[in-house]
């Protein structure tokens, strides 16, 4: 199983690395749901670990729905994460009517050519979920998509995940959002995925202001080794 967990500083990605981590989501602005970090941070994490840094590309927390001007600074964030050393972008784009914005994704992922690009939790907020996955899959370009299942929290769209695991095809589920040691094996004895995000579940008190716990991602580690993850 993939291991994911969201990172805003240097020293949170380096414990999340040694406790066993696999891969990290590196933002900023995480009481608004993240934002792209500075181009020092990113340098600096990717300098820092050895796991793939995959870096947030959001240029506001208002909405999902980004202006031209907003979409070419987006482009150009894709750009310096790259050269920085990322290893892939984390992005979501929707229209007005909250499908998703396929002219702005395709020029997104133009952007992103190299990176690994994950389909963020925008996708929560789409009209029809397996509508908008059916899209998706017509970009193979696009490895995952991070999701809730269309929830506040993971958990309480355990059917709704499973389904969309069912139909993903070449495109990974990665579940988010409210996982933690206690409540990861329910979701896994219905929802075979392969990758699992985690954000304040991996910190101790269950908070963006505290630092990261590496016994939850050790402890996390061991429940998908006995689901032969």
């Amino acid at each position: 199983m993939i291991i994911e967990v969201i990172t805003d500083s240097v020293n949170d990605s380096i414990i999340a690395e040694q406790a066993g981590a696999n891969r990290i989501e590196l933002i900023t602005g995480v009481h608004e749901g993240g934002l792209t970090p500075s181009y020092g941070l990113i340098e600096g994490v990717c300098k820092a670990v050895s796991i793939p840094v995959n870096v947030m590309i959001r240029p506001h927390s208002r909405s999902f729905r980004y202006s031209n001007e907003e979409i070419n600074m987006m482009a150009l964030d894709i750009k310096v994460c790259k050269d920085l050393g990322a290893t892939g972008v984390v992005f979501g784009v929707l229209t007005e009517d909250n499908h998703i914005n396929e002219n702005a994704l395709k020029y997104l992922i133009d952007a992103s050519n190299g990176l690994d690009i994950t389909f963020h939790r925008a996708f929560d907020e789409v009209e029809n979920q397996f509508d908008a996955l059916k899209i998706i899959q017509k970009y193979p370009e696009i490895s995952r998509i991070l999701t809730s299942g269309g929830e506040d929290k993971a958990i309480q769209a355990i059917e709704q995940l499973h389904q969309l695991t069912l139909q993903s095809g070449n495109v990974e589920i990665l579940a988010g959002s409210g996982l933690n040691p206690t409540n990861l094996s329910i979701l896994l004895d219905k929802v075979k995925v392969k990758e699992i995000h985690f954000g304040t579940g991996v910190r101790y008190q269950n908070s963006f202001m505290q630092a990261i716990d590496p016994d939850k991602i050790k402890e996390i580690i061991h429940i998908a080794t006995t689901y032969g993850l």
